[in-house]
């Protein structure tokens, strides 16, 4: 199977096409640190055969964790922690990515921040705090300084989080981004902060490592993000040395999305087609013939898994079980079945 194949990217050589979503565990401390189940957690699907495994949502800023028991990386006492998730997942064969985020207007906060004073559910959320330039400076440092640590934390891979309405997203959406300086109005304008944020991470992040961007390619809602706007968006990110795209959609605002197996795999179809860049496709891909189409058809080069990964750790052992060329672990072999 094709889902099982290596794949080179920038001097990084990712043992499969199986891509372990960043999932939110919950399981943090008060504090934003590290846990022992986050060890067992990731390291266990390194041992199940992931080929990159994308830690899951941490918080540049405390104001910007998803919640109160998400991973911070906003200090530099974080960094030991995700060290420890690195180490071991690399040292059961997986590519270890770490997702960079900010959860703007969407953030575990009293005053959330946001492009413009605009909430995505008044019974959740606070009216958020419309940054200033100056502001908006304070948390792209934060991004360089947030990918320092992850360089120094050895991780082969850093995400920046531009989806699901938090804040990168919400600087790209019409519908979130009313403002009408430099960083409202035009597409392009909407653009610079994601572009600001990539060339301070830049700074810091070596050429050799991967680099990747996560977009909710459209709103799914009237007047919001387009695919054409999402297209321009990914060719831009292709410039300036962007090496995997990862797309997914929707979370801006309450929006009608048919969800089924797949449902979003014609969105990284359609990028990956559009502008050439390695591309994750995401989207209820939890049975092993429908991840592999969508790698084996060209599609996506990879498929992401969520949930299905939650249920089953050893998703790729049990999906690769007849394939001889996929190795399991010494100490599994035992189990392997033989047909």
């Amino acid at each position: 199977m094709k889902l099982f194949s290596p794949i080179t990217i920038n001097q990084t050589k990712i043992r499969n096409r199986v891509v372990m979503a960043p999932m939110c565990q919950y399981q943090a401390t008060a504090d934003g640190h590290a846990a022992p189940w986050h060890h067992i957690h990731y390291a266990s699907r390194a041992v199940g055969g992931v080929g990159l495994i994308i830690v899951e949502a941490v918080g540049i800023e405390a104001r910007g964790r998803l919640s109160g028991r998400c991973l911070g990386i906003y200090e530099e006492g974080h960094r030991e922690g995700l060290e420890q998730i690195a180490v071991l997942g690399r040292s059961h064969g997986a590519v270890m990515g770490i997702q960079l985020s900010h959860g703007g207007r969407k953030g575990y906060s009293d005053r959330p921040v946001a492009p413009s004073a605009i909430t995505p559910d008044p019974n959740r959320f606070p009216v958020p705090h419309k940054l200033s330039p100056a502001e908006i400076g304070g948390v792209v440092e934060a991004w360089k300084v947030a990918a320092r640590r992850a360089r120094d934390a050895g991780y082969d891979m850093i995400q920046l989080h531009g989806a699901h309405g938090y804040l990168i997203h919400s600087f790209l959406s019409p519908l979130s981004n009313v403002r009408e300086d430099s960083y409202g109005g035009t597409p392009e304008n909407r653009r610079r902060f994601l572009m600001e944020v990539l060339a301070a991470v830049q700074e810091e992040w070596p050429r050799d490592r991967l680099l990747s961007v996560r977009l909710s390619a459209v709103d799914h809602l009237e007047g919001g993000l387009t695919m054409a706007e999402t297209k321009a968006t990914v060719e831009e990110l292709k410039k300036h040395n962007v090496d995997v795209i990862d797309i997914s959609s929707g979370g801006l605002l309450q929006a009608n999305i048919a969800v089924y197996p797949g449902y979003q795999v014609h969105l990284a179809e359609a990028v990956k087609k559009a502008v050439g860049l390695p591309t994750i496709a995401v989207g209820g891909l939890d049975e092993p013939a429908l991840a592999e189409s969508v790698v084996a058809g060209g599609r996506a080069d990879f498929a992401a898994l969520g949930r299905a990964l939650l249920r089953d750790p050893h998703w790729v052992l049990r999906a690769a079980e007849y394939d001889q060329s996929v190795a399991w672990p010494e100490s599994y072999e035992r189990g392997r079945r033989s047909r």
